[in-house]
Parts: structure tokens; sequence; C-alpha cells
């Protein structure tokens, strides 16, 4: 897909998706919903690979979302090689709280949800046996944590893979959240028998 705003109708998005047209309030229960449905953005990260866009789209579809537009920026990707997504929807404030909480149970990586950003940048270092304790599986862990993303991450083993090596990992927190986030890698460090130094200031990543 191109670098551009989808400019599919509405009725041919929600198609795709899956998704039901709003049915102008009303609840499951016959009633109407308590609060009104607003527009809400979404911003993701997901694997180059056929069929992640859909998948990302269903938890949207399945948790009361309309669908408004797709912004897939094929050309733009993130440090870890993945495209950036954004979804605008309608929801109501509750429904879209289950619809964030949907994707990242999916294990789709949330970048950014409505106006929560991660706000705080963080850079530290590993060292250890990271390729022995599958570097890849270490990084999948931290994403794990709903409290950061790895921004960038710049491995360092002058003496080949099997011997100690290093990480500069650069993470992206929510406001707030870094001393989560830090806990987070100590703990993941501690199982793995790896060390951590950190933070690292005025550091260009």
């Amino acid at each position: 897909m191109s670098d551009r705003r989808d400019g599919a109708p509405e009725a041919a998005l929600d198609a795709e998706a899956g998704v039901d047209e709003p049915d102008s309030g009303a609840s499951p229960d016959g009633g109407h919903a308590s609060t009104a449905v607003s527009t809400h953005t979404v911003r993701l990260e997901l694997v180059d690979e056929p069929g992640q866009l859909l998948a990302a789209l269903h938890p949207i579809a399945d948790n009361g979302g309309n669908l408004l537009s797709i912004y897939h920026e094929r050309g733009n990707k993130t440090p870890r090689g993945r495209i950036p997504v954004e979804v605008d929807f309608e929801a109501t404030p509750d429904r879209f709280e289950e619809i964030v909480d949907a994707l990242r149970s999916e294990g789709v990586n949330v970048m950014q949800a409505g106006t929560e950003r991660y706000a705080e940048e963080v850079t530290l270092l590993l060292f250890g046996h990271l390729i022995d304790t599958d570097l890849s599986d270490t990084l999948s862990s931290i994403e794990a944590c709903e409290s950061a993303s790895v921004a960038d991450v710049s491995l360092a083993a002058p003496q080949g893979t099997e011997e100690v090596s290093s990480a500069r990992l650069r993470l992206e927190a929510r406001a707030g959240e870094t001393d989560a986030a830090l806990a987070a890698v100590r703990d993941l460090a501690a199982e793995k028998d790896l060390r951590v130094v950190e933070p690292l200031t005025g550091v260009e990543a």
C-alpha cells in the first residue's frame, strides 16, 4: 500500500474488516449508551507479513469499533523493521479502552492510543550471553511489558556470538511509567543472568 490516508468509503472499510454499522448508541440490552460515540486514533506497529493488518483490525471490529480510515506507512518502517499503521475509528470511551486492551491481548504493539503516548525515553545497556539466551525473546519479553516499547537496539559481539556481548536499548515509556519499564527489564535480566547498566542520559541512540 502507498503512504496515504485511505480514502475508501467507510462502508467499504467496514465490510473488509467485518465491522457492523453503529446502531445510534443502542446498547446490547436494548437501552442507550450512557456516553457518546467519538473518534479515536491508535497507532500500531505490525510485522510486514500478509494478513497482519486484517488481524489487527479484528479486535477493533469485535469490540464495537466503527472504522473510519487506515494510514498504512509501508515505506516508513520502525527501528525494528516493522510497519507503522494509524487507524481512526468511532467508539464510546468504554469501548475504546476495551479495543486497546484487546489489541494488546492479541500481541499487537500499540505505540499510541488516543492521547496516550510513549513520551519518555531511556537508554540502557545489557551485558551477558545475549545470543545464547535468545535476544529476540528478550526483546519480545520487554515489549510484553505494557509500560514501554523498544524503539531501537544496537548489538555488539566483538568476540563472536558465543561469548559475552552487549546491547544498547532505547526504550520509549509511557509518561510516568519509566520506573515500571526499568523494573521489568531488571527482572528479565535477573532471569537470564544478564547485567543492566541504566539509565544512560545524554546519549544519542
